[in-house]
């Protein structure tokens, strides 16, 4: 689920990104696997040769029931608090990340990852949500396994998944002047995985809909070797209790009873202005950190950072958001058109020469910029300070997925017709 696979990433410079594949949305549909087959014509009715000939295809038929039983979504897994303790060296074995209560293990022969978290919500409910969480699974969702409670603790099991985070994959600490995002369509790719990963989550996934309350860089792992975005720690948030049923549906309003003496979690740069003043965590706040990681994936930039200021000789943050709303301008994307022709365009080239300076520059000259402005203003709609006038995922997906022709990704070198690149990234 979460490989730290960074530095290896960074040690070979030469490693390209591979073409991307058709996929289907989601990894739910099952192979279509024939379960008949014709038998050969014989004048020969021995009984030898009819009882070879049936168990051959008994044979044939149970290996294919049998293929397609292994396809199919298995059941959670319980597993008692002491298999955990033991897979993980009664947890005094290497974390993941100094950041998270994580250890890489094998439970049931399996190589997983288990995520500890402190358990809010009800016992007694906990295996039917486990149960539906676990019948939920997309390609873009790294796959939960199972699950055990202990005490006030729960322990997720996930399915190790080899890559590096995405936020090893944009700034290197030992390298960083290397990423293997460094094309354009690699960029695009990842946010096209993210953002039908998370409409699956909003929309589709256990009991009609989650909210993830985790959407962060050091979440989401690179996978090799084709570059694919997962999204890791789903369903964590929802069975340890931490977000209430019914705030899938909520737009995330303060609720004054509610947020007094609360304890904001979360990582600093993703938390949606809502989220921060105490109100309770939804889809919409979800939205907001996914903003955040489309800035990201444009700029190669921290969604904070600071910055030593030499008149009150003291440190002050540097919001991600801020920058990039001084980029795109204060016209902003709903007043666009009530300027005149003339001044709309002198905004729009203006704007673009902007974006251009502000683009990781890691990218060199591989991203047209007319759809990474498209692509940025989705990024501010997702960010905005209102949680209602915020997109919802469905919109998002649309946009990011199939609102970008591949003709316009490329630069404009490749752009010529009949190269088998004037569908959209959905084709």
């Amino acid at each position: 689920m979460c490989g730290r696979r960074g530095d290896a990433l960074a040690s070979h410079p030469t490693h390209r990104l591979a073409a991307r594949s058709t996929r289907s949305r989601s990894s739910d549909a099952i192979p279509s696997t024939s379960l008949t087959t014709s038998l050969p014509t014989t004048t020969n009715n021995s009984s030898a040769a009819a009882a070879a000939t049936t168990s051959s295809s008994s044979s044939w038929s149970a290996s294919s029931i049998a293929s397609l039983r292994g396809s199919l979504p298995e059941k959670p897994i319980i597993f008692s608090p002491a298999e955990i303790a033991s897979a993980t060296n009664n947890f005094l074995a290497k974390r993941i990340s100094s950041s998270s209560s994580s250890w890489r293990c094998s439970l049931h022969g399996r190589d997983t990852v288990v995520l500890q978290r402190s358990f809010r919500g009800d016992p007694n409910a906990f295996p039917a949500s486990l149960a539906a969480v676990c019948k939920s699974h997309h390609r873009s969702i790294v796959r939960l396994l199972g699950a055990s409670l202990s005490a006030d603790r729960i322990y997720l099991v996930y399915d190790f998944v080899t890559g590096a985070s995405l936020s090893d994959c944009l700034r290197n600490p030992r390298n960083p002047n290397f990423t293997p995002l460094s094309s354009w369509m690699s960029r695009v790719q990842v946010a096209s995985d993210l953002a039908q990963g998370l409409e699956y989550i909003h929309h589709h996934s256990a009991g009609g809909g989650i909210v993830h309350n985790r959407i962060k860089s050091s979440a989401i792992i690179v996978t090799e070797p084709h570059f694919n975005a997962m999204i890791c720690h789903f369903g964590a948030a929802f069975l340890a209790g931490d977000v209430p049923e019914e705030a899938s549906a909520s737009l995330g309003k303060l609720n004054r009873s509610d947020s007094g003496g609360k304890k904001i979690e979360g990582t600093r740069g993703y938390l949606a202005p809502e989220v921060v003043a105490g109100g309770a965590v939804s889809r919409r706040s979800d939205v907001f950190a996914l903003g955040v990681l489309l800035l990201e994936l444009i700029s190669g930039e921290v969604p904070v950072k600071f910055k030593f200021d030499q008149v009150s000789k003291e440190y002050r943050s540097i919001s991600l958001i801020e920058m990039a709303r001084e980029v795109f301008g204060e016209a902003g994307l709903d007043k666009e058109g009530m300027q005149s022709g003339a001044e709309e365009l002198d905004m729009v080239e203006g704007r673009r020469m902007r974006i251009r300076q502000w683009v990781d520059r890691r990218l060199k000259d591989s991203f047209p910029v007319e759809v990474v402005e498209r692509l940025m203003g989705i990024a501010l709609r997702c960010v905005d300070v209102e949680a209602e006038r915020r997109p919802s995922m469905i919109w998002v997906q649309g946009h990011c997925y199939n609102g970008l022709p591949v003709r316009l990704l490329l630069p404009p070198a490749d752009r010529s017709s009949g190269n088998g690149y004037e569908h959209s990234v959905h084709a």
